[in-house]
Order: structure tokens, then sequence, then C-alpha cells
């Protein structure tokens, strides 16, 4: 049996690579006092928006010892998904929908555990000790673990950019009781580049390597549960899952290649759906569709919120139908944006013929807020204060 921690390490990571990982880094299980600030920061700002599992177990998503105490070394594990041809090309197909090219192929989380899974039992015949594995499963700060290992770096746009996959990798972490050596970290090569940051349809970034989340789409559309702030929407094109703009852009991109795991492979159409067809879905149709995809976890009714946003900003009179048809839908969160999306699209005649007809049945104060053209003045917080407001790019 191997017993040299870096002959344990070499072994580690060449099952790792065997497994189809495309990156693998080890760091120590710490996190330096700044990145624990900047969490801080982050969070007391309300960047984070509803995402409460952010702020609820902040001291060990800032410490991976207070997340387990026994963990010496963190091994970080990186699989390229790389788009095969341009990711935004489908922003100028009105009658279509965009997905984030990680939503297009199999659900990550399901090929990233199933492969840590395997690196975990070759782990145990290659060195005795404990260890845990990670993807989006707890609260682990994956970017800046990723750059102590050497992996990449967080880039102006917070997410991790390598230079030899561009912006497209998704992360994996194993946690290990083995005092491993450390590989050494990556340097910001971000310069005084900010495509990232200009490309941003909703200004998200108030400066270089901070998010407002609540200005993002990918967070609006994926994590946000409620109404969608009326000055953002039309900010969203046809973008009804996730944002690749800031990513597409990254000149390290010239480096990234596409990926090679046929399970994170886009799947032929799967980026550019009819919005008609999407509008059309059920709940059991929502569910047979998206199968086995991240898309699935966003629920029906957030996912049809979504559309109807990209038919209202489509300026294609052929989608009305489809509008129409969401009126009577089951969800709240589904009529309003109908009614929103009937008020850009529709003639105004026929938008007070359907009030007419829809309005005086309707109990939820949201939707009868759309048809009163009060859009995003229902009472949901800071909301509108957040879309009434659009900084200037950040540079």
């Amino acid at each position: 049996m191997t017993t040299s921690p870096s002959d344990i390490k070499a072994a580690i990571r060449d099952a790792a690579l065997r497994l189809g990982f495309d990156a693998v880094g080890f760091a120590r299980a710490e996190l330096g006092a700044e990145a624990r600030a900047r969490l801080a920061a982050y969070l007391g700002a309300g960047f984070h928006g509803d995402m409460g599992w952010l702020e609820a177990r902040a001291e060990k998503r800032g410490d991976p010892r207070r997340l387990w105490p026994d963990a010496r070394t963190v091994m970080v594990l990186a699989m390229n998904y790389g788009p095969a041809s341009d990711p935004l090309q489908s922003l100028g197909a009105r009658d279509r929908a965009t997905l984030s090219v990680y939503a297009r192929g199999r659900d990550y989380h399901l090929v990233i555990k199933s492969r840590l899974k395997a690196l975990a039992q070759a782990i145990r015949n290659i060195a005795p000790g404990e260890l845990k594995l990670f993807v989006d499963t707890a609260p682990v700060m994956e970017k800046p673990l990723a750059q102590r290992a050497g992996i990449g770096w967080q880039g102006k746009h917070t997410n991790l950019v390598s230079r030899q996959y561009g912006s497209w990798l998704f992360l994996g972490e194993i946690y290990l009781s083995l005092d491993l050596p450390p590989d050494e970290g990556d340097a910001d090569h971000c310069g005084s580049c900010a495509a990232c940051l200009d490309i941003c349809p909703t200004r998200a970034f108030p400066k270089p390597y901070l998010l407002d989340a609540r200005r993002c789409i990918s967070y609006l559309t994926i994590e946000h549960k409620g109404h969608i702030p009326a000055a953002l929407r039309p900010l969203m094109g046809n973008r009804i899952y996730g944002c690749d703009d800031c990513l597409a852009v990254c000149p390290w991109n010239k480096f990234a290649r596409a990926a090679r795991e046929p399970a994170l492979e886009a799947t032929a159409g799967s980026g550019a759906p009819r919005l008609a067809e999407l509008a059309a879905l059920d709940d059991a149709a929502f569910r047979r569709r998206f199968a086995g995809s991240a898309v699935k976890r966003t629920g029906r009714d957030r996912f049809l919120r979504n559309v109807l946003i990209a038919i209202g900003n489509s300026a294609d009179g052929s989608l009305v139908p489809s509008a129409v048809a969401c009126l009577d839908d089951a969800s709240p969160l589904v009529r309003a944006m109908a009614v929103w999306a009937l008020r850009r699209l529709a003639p105004p005649p026929s938008v007070a013929e359907l009030e007419r007809r829809y309005r005086a049945g309707e109990r939820d104060a949201a939707v009868r807020a759309e048809w009163e053209g009060k859009e995003g003045e229902e009472g949901k917080g800071g909301a509108g204060a957040i879309a009434r407001t659009r900084p200037p790019a950040a540079r």
C-alpha cells in the first residue's frame, strides 16, 4: 500500500482523471479571514436576495473545519461543460427561449455526484481515512477553495475562470481527513478586462468581483420564487433559465473546448426551444420534458413565469394566444406574467376586452395589479426599489 503523502496524492489525482474529471487540485481545509470577511459583507448588504441558505450556515461556509472538524485537505474536482457553439446565438430568436449552457444537458449534480462516489471508493482503496463529498449540498465556498487548489481564479464576474477551460467548469469537492500536500494556488489573470461586467443586461455588478444577485438573471430565473421586479423584466430578453452573457464573453474562453462528457453535452435544440411550446406545458408535461435536467428543480410555475416574460419581450404578435391561454392558469405567478406579456404584445382594444373578461373574478392582488398597470408594486419587499435604480456599468 502507498504510504507517502505525495504518492497518495498522485494516486488519487490519477484516479480522478481516469474517472473523467478534467481538473484536480488539493488545498488545505481552511479559508483565510479575507474570504470570510467578503462573505459577511456580501450577506450584510443583502446581495444574496432570498437565498436564505447562504446566510443560514455562514459560519460553516467560511471555514471548512467548522463544517467537518476532521477535514485536513480539500480536494477540488472540475468537469468541463464548454459549449460546442456560441451560447448567445439564440438571444436574437424572438420566438424561442434561451437556456443557460449548464442546463442543456443532464443535471450536473447527478453526473458529478456519481463520479465523486466512484472516486471516494477509489480513495478508500488507496489510503485509509474518512472523507465527505459535496456538490452544492453543503455550505462550501467552492470557488475560493478552487482558487487555492490551483484550478483557476474567481473572475470579475465572480465565477471561476481557468486558463485551460475558460469560464466553463462545474465543481465538486471531497473533504479528506488525510493531510496531503497542497497545490499552488492560482493568481488573478483578469487584468484590466471588464467585458463580463459591461455585457451584463441588468447591470448586476456594483463593482468588479461583486455580484448583486437580486439583479442577476440567473438568480431571478432560477432561485427567486416570487414576482420578478417589473423594471428588470424587459432586460431579460428571452433568457428563461440562467444567463451566460458574462461567461460567454470572457477572453480566456479562447482556450476553452467543448465538453467531452456526453452527459454534459447540450442535446439538439435544448438551448432554444419554441416559446409557444413551453408556455403550453402543464405540470406533468413539464416534468416529462425536463426529467433529469437541472431545469426541473425550478418547478413548472416559476418556469412559465420566465417563459411569459420572454413572450412579453418578443414583440411577436403570433405569441398572443399563448399568453391568453395562461390567463386561466391555476398559478397566480403564471397568470400575472400572462397579463404583463399581453399588455406588451396585444393591441389595447384586445387587452381591454380580456381585462373585462378576467379581472372581475381575479382574487390575487398581484394579478390585479398587473391588470391595473401597477407591475411590481404589490408589496414584494425591496424588489421595487432595486428595480427602479439601475447603476451604471461597473468598470
